[in-house]
């Protein structure tokens, strides 16, 4: 079960007799300003079929003409996820009829893909795995059809053709995944590969990210798979998730009654918590598929290839390896700064001017991190910049201000923007109560709480933080940690 999963009504002994088998099948629409066989603009939330022509519209007598920029990012995208990208790959048209499909075809790649043989890898329950990718091929989006339904007897169907041509890349699994965890795993690692190499915005919420899911279960120990069903548009890695959840059980339900399963496609119907069936699973030759007569194969040169991954950035599993190595932060930490590449770069640029790594990690995520998601901003728009972060963890690694002042001045530069030693300054929080200080302090906590006293030297060591709090009150949080430690253990001692 996931994270985001309702408990299962079924036992953990009847789910455990039985294993899942998943691939997805992902979209995700490359980022170009113009769509894969004409001028049109990509734009999303522009007025509804205003990004159009007469090209993607599929009128008489208009040919497509391919956009060297969605191949080179459909390349860019095959070489991060460790494909081969093949010299020769062709296009072909993919029937059907819909409403949103004005040619009556798709324009996509069938047998001759633009990759295919690659793998990423995941991080799941501790361990990682290894997920194979089958193919990686370019395609063309279909419209979107919008449903007002506010009557039964007044519902309506308007088409918005604007994201017809937009370019897709498809990106196809193995099935290699095993639980629901493993698939939301999955697609989060392609997300962010995705949005490490720039080619698309994968933003869920606009389409820009889709994905469909094949699931069948069998006996566990067996090794033929069971019959497939496939969940369309699944438009968040929350329904991904629950929808997956919810046909493994409905599948092993009809296995142990006696019933099987049919080969068909379901939609995820979140309102219900379950998936509903939309129509018999269709097999290839069902969209006819043939060469695309208008365009020319495509030809992907060596010196092509290696152009495109002569710019690939550093991607997400190496930068925590050597995040890990050359910062000396923990492997969780690492996954946290590496989530995108801005917060990387941000670490990166705390370290470059001072910081030591693992101070820094720590204050990133402990209070960076936390102020940012509380007052919904991202990295890029926070008001402390890097250089600022940096001196900050200098004053307290280098003792001039405690921790505890630390995070007070850190909350004080998030408000206002001021820098730590101007906010230091201002307020005198620069200078470190003495030892003698101290001692006075603790002296005079250890005299007023005997029956504490007596606690800790009973034994009691949890007690010992209550003196800790009590001096570091008095002192305003201005004394030096390490010395009242050292000073209440030899006084109590």
């Amino acid at each position: 079960m996931t994270k985001f999963a309702t408990e299962s009504a079924m036992s953990p002994e009847l789910l455990a007799k039985y294993e899942a088998v998943i691939g997805l099948e992902v979209h995700a629409q490359l980022l170009t300003k113009t769509k894969i066989f004409c001028g049109c603009s990509t734009r999303f939330g522009d007025q509804p079929n205003s990004n159009t022509c007469p090209v993607c519209l599929g009128l008489p007598g208009t040919l497509p003409v391919l956009n060297r920029r969605v191949v080179e990012m459909g390349i860019r995208a095959a070489l991060a996820l460790n494909c081969t990208v093949h010299e020769h790959s062709r296009f072909a048209r993919k029937n059907y009829f819909y409403p949103d499909l004005p040619k009556g075809y798709q324009i996509s790649q069938y047998e001759l893909p633009l990759a295919s043989g690659g793998w990423l890898e995941i991080e799941h329950g501790g361990k990682t795995k290894r997920i194979g990718i089958t193919r990686l091929h370019l395609e063309e989006d279909a419209g979107k059809s919008l449903h007002d339904g506010l009557a039964q007897s007044a519902d309506k169907t308007y088409v918005d053709l604007n994201r017809c041509g937009t370019p897709l890349s498809e990106i196809v699994s193995e099935p290699d995944m095993r639980s629901p965890d493993e698939a939301y795993a999955y697609l989060t690692t392609l997300r962010q590969i995705l949005l490490y190499t720039g080619v698309s915005d994968c933003n869920m919420e606009e389409g820009s990210l889709r994905c469909d899911a094949n699931v069948s279960v069998r006996l566990r120990g067996a090794r033929e798979f069971g019959t497939k069903v496939e969940v369309k548009n699944l438009n968040s890695f929350r329904y991904l998730a629950k929808a997956l959840e919810y046909e493994i059980e409905r599948h092993i339900g009809v296995l142990e009654s006696g019933g099987s399963i049919s080969q068909e496609t379901r939609l995820w119907n979140q309102h219900a918590g379950r998936t509903d069936s939309m129509r018999s699973k269709e097999k290839a030759h069902d969209y006819r598929y043939f060469p695309e007569p208008d365009l020319l194969p495509v030809h992907v040169s060596s010196a092509w290839r290696d152009e495109v991954r002569s710019t690939l950035p550093e991607l997400p599993f190496a930068k925590r390896a050597r995040f890990v190595s050359s910062f000396g932060i923990t492997a969780y930490n690492a996954e946290v700064l590496t989530d995108t590449q801005a917060l990387a770069a941000y670490f990166e640029s705390v370290v470059k001017v001072g910081a030591p790594g693992k101070a820094a990690a720590n204050w990133m995520q402990t209070e960076l991190l936390r102020r940012l998601h509380d007052s919904a901003k991202e990295i890029a728009a926070s008001p402390v910049a890097p250089a600022a972060l940096a001196e900050l963890v200098s004053l307290v690694e280098s003792g001039k201000i405690t921790a505890a002042v630390g995070k007070k001045v850190f909350a004080t530069m998030f408000e206002s923007g001021r820098s730590a030693a101007q906010i230091v300054a201002a307020e005198g929080l620069g200078a470190q109560v003495s030892d003698a200080a101290i001692e006075e302090a603790a002296r005079d906590i250890i005299a007023k709480n005997p029956d504490n006293v007596a606690k800790f030297k009973s034994g009691n060591e949890g007690v010992f933080k209550f003196f800790v709090g009590r001096v570091m009150r008095i002192t305003k949080g201005q004394a030096n940690p390490q010395s009242v430690n050292d000073i209440l253990r030899k006084l109590l001692s």
